[in-house]
């Protein structure tokens, strides 16, 4: 198994019995119409294994046997499903537990997610027990399961069975039952599913321990996680990364960005949600495929499912009969970052030979309704698109459905595909959502159906992005010293005995001590002294008042920039203590601090903060006042390699001007890169310690970057 913070991820074997079972026992199975135990057995009514009915009220039910309690099963049972009230399932899990039943699925709701301390107490020993016992729980307060291989209808939903336990490479994990299920409804539209795993209050499995299992499972190449939150963030990570490793994309959907959806999930499944930048950052780092859009998961999850991986660099083809259809792809492929090479001369000629002069050869296509007449000129075009060495993917877009126009074309695309190791994206642009020929394309193996341009375009660079993700991953050489972290620690010892926070001189001795420049600084009592501290530092300098109670220095007038005399310094530090006094007369202080002034070149900050599922990130972000004005950051899990913090730094809005813009010379990127990945490393040496970083600013130019600023926060 994989080690975890909290507990590891079981194993697949530890888990076969409640997903793969061969032998299910439903407790409180009933005739009565609409129930959940008469919902349960007509979803198991096509199971491949044995279904043992639960209630001493009936001697057979649906013509399935029925026993009065789980100790008069004549065998003991995989899966134990408990359609029962709260005030049972205590007994009914050691009851299970009892007759060696390996997993029970918990459909009663009012536990945990009550946020009632005696309703989370009850659900805590319920799992304790099945622990004992060797019971896996799913639930409470869940909607059950569902494996198509086997047909086993594991839940409670109104005519699962009749949707046909369509199979497919597509597995779906999520905490809301219901949310996983409206995913799962794609069966009605021809889509196929491994397995539909709904986690409930993840009182004992949770969704990492399902991501886990799919990773291993054989009939699965895409996992769909729809969440809210996890309760230890290694853990999931350990699940994210087996099943990237697995080669497997993990395309999630977390819900709770805002602090009322925050407020929501935690009474929904009882899941404290965390930060969403905490959980981007996550994603980022597994390589896992986050999308905020629900409609689009299924769609994304197809296509990683389909697809194996470019096999001509990023380039995509688009064949389209319409003109219109054609700009609007273009328009998306250029918001999405989506290459759309020029056709080749072969192409282009095989094309010329059969589209009419109002047509446009090129990519994107029109190829016009001329070639819509015939499915051999139809054929012949999608042929030559095809083979194109130019294009890793090709794109469709279905602009009206009409059975002599899609329905007439769906068969040539998925022979199509057959002939091809490209992945074949259909749009479904008009309204006629299940129009003739949509059911084809929703049920091939090969193509890939979106109902959206956008969409589409941006799974495509989903895709691309994924499979180089999987070929360069980030180095993970060091740049500090072993030893940083010892002298770090010795610094805060000393300087967290009155306080949490650091001054701002121990804060930046802090990041000396991992190799980050820092001005030259001297501590001065009085006036005379910061004259003379100047003198030696050499003007201009900048003066602040140095007190670890006072952390905003602005906001108490702490501050003068650009003193250039000894008289000036004197001045300064008069009225920098008088004002500091007047604003906090509670505060302890220590003088003022006489700092070498910084000049020229850009203003960049650096944060870390610790958070409490999956432990430091750092953030970087354009400074000054453009910290605010743009909402500019990247945000990652510390330690950050190289190649993650050029990346960090690429990625901001303001990274044109740091690379030089309009005659005004660029700065020194690779020194900037250096100062991110060594305060990264800070933070992942000292996470038992630091509670957040502020490194405000970091002035970098063309000579270096160099920590002006800084102030560091330790836990309590």
């Amino acid at each position: 198994m994989v080690k975890a913070s909290v507990r590891e991820l079981y194993s697949h074997s530890e888990l076969v019995r409640l997903i793969d079972p061969k032998v299910v026992a439903v407790v409180g199975a009933s005739e009565t119409p609409g129930s959940f135990g008469q919902r349960t057995l007509a979803n198991m009514s096509e199971f491949a294994g044995k279904v043992y009915a639960v209630n001493p009220k009936y001697r057979n039910l649906f013509d399935r046997p029925c026993v009065p309690s789980l100790g008069d099963l004549p065998e003991a049972p995989d899966c134990v499903i408990l359609c029962v009230a709260r005030p049972m399932v205590e007994g009914m899990v050691k009851a299970a537990g009892a007759v060696g039943a390996g997993g029970a699925i918990v459909y009663a709701s009012g536990f945990s997610e009550t946020g009632k301390p005696e309703r989370v107490e009850e659900q805590e020993r319920i799992v304790a027990a099945a622990r004992r016992l060797g019971v896996r729980i799913a639930g409470p307060n869940c909607v059950g399961l569902a494996n198509t291989q086997t047909r086993a209808g594991l839940n409670f939903m109104p005519d699962y069975g009749r949707m046909g336990h369509r199979r497919g490479p597509v597995a779906i994990v999520s905490q809301s039952g219901a949310l996983g299920y409206t995913v799962l409804q794609g069966m009605q539209r021809g889509i196929g599913f491994s397995k539909y795993l709904a986690a409930g209050n993840s009182s004992d499995v949770d969704v990492c321990d399902f991501i886990s299992f799919l990773a291993d499972d054989e009939q699965t190449r895409a996992i769909v996680c729809l969440f809210e939150g996890v309760k230890d963030g290694a853990r999931f990570l350990a699940a994210a990364r087996k099943a990237r490793d697995a080669g497997k994309a993990l395309v999630v959907y977390k819900a709770g960005a805002s602090e009322a959806s925050r407020k929501a999930a935690l009474s929904h499944t009882g899941t404290m949600v965390g930060s969403y930048q905490a959980y981007a950052a996550a994603f980022e780092e597994v390589g896992s495929v986050a999308t905020d859009n629900l409609e689009s998961v299924l769609e994304l999850a197809s296509l990683f499912a389909k697809s194996g991986a470019p096999t001509r660099g990023r380039g995509v083809g688009v064949l389209a009969t319409s003109g219109g259809a054609a700009v609007i792809c273009a328009d998306k492929a250029e918001r999405h970052g989506v290459p759309l090479p020029a056709l080749a001369a072969k192409t282009a000629e095989a094309l010329n030979k059969v589209v009419p002069d109002f047509g446009s050869v090129a990519n994107p296509s029109d190829l016009t309704a001329e070639v819509l007449k015939t499915s051999e000129t139809f054929g012949y075009c999608l042929d030559a698109f095809l083979t194109d060495p130019s294009f890793s993917a090709l794109v469709m877009p279905m602009v009206f459905a009409h059975a002599s126009s899609s329905g007439a074309r769906a068969a040539a695309v998925v022979q199509a595909a057959k002939r091809t190791d490209k992945p074949l994206a259909v749009i479904w642009m008009n309204e006629w959502l299940q129009g003739p020929g949509s059911e084809v394309f929703d049920a091939d193996p090969r193509v890939s159906t979106f109902r959206s341009v956008d969409r589409c375009f941006a799974a495509l660079r989903a895709w691309s992005d994924w499979h180089e993700f999987g070929r360069h991953q980030p180095s993970a050489s060091r740049r500090s010293a072993m030893r940083a972290a010892a002298a770090a620690r010795k610094i805060i010892a000393r300087g967290a005995s009155s306080g949490t926070a650091l001054s701002e001189t121990e804060s930046k001795a802090v990041l000396a001590a991992y190799g980050v420049r820092v001005p030259d600084e001297a501590i001065a009592s009085d006036p005379d002294a910061a004259a003379a501290a100047a003198k030696r530092i050499g003007f201009p300098v900048a003066l602040k008042i140095s007190s670890k109670d006072i952390l905003h220095k602005t906001e108490v007038g702490g501050i003068r920039l650009g003193v250039s005399s000894e008289e000036a310094a004197r001045v300064a530090t008069r009225e920098i203590l008088a004002s500091s006094r007047k604003h906090k007369p509670e505060a302890r202080i220590d003088g003022v601090s006489v700092q070498q002034m910084l000049t020229g070149g850009g203003e960049i900050v650096i944060g870390v903060k610790r958070d409490p599922q999956f432990g430091p990130l750092i953030a970087v972000g354009m400074g000054g006042v453009l910290v605010e004005l743009l909402q500019d950051a990247a945000v990652r899990l510390a330690p950050v390699s190289d190649r993650s913090a050029r990346a960090m730094v690429e990625s901001l809005k303001g990274y044109k001007l740091l690379k030089g813009y309009r005659g005004v010379e660029g700065v020194d990127l690779n020194s900037l890169v250096d100062v991110i990945c060594r305060v990264s490393e800070l933070a992942d040496d000292l996470k038992d310690l630091i509670e957040e970083i502020d490194v405000n600013p970091v002035i970098v130019s063309a000579t270096g970057a160099v920590a002006a600023d800084a102030l560091v926060v330790t836990q309590s």
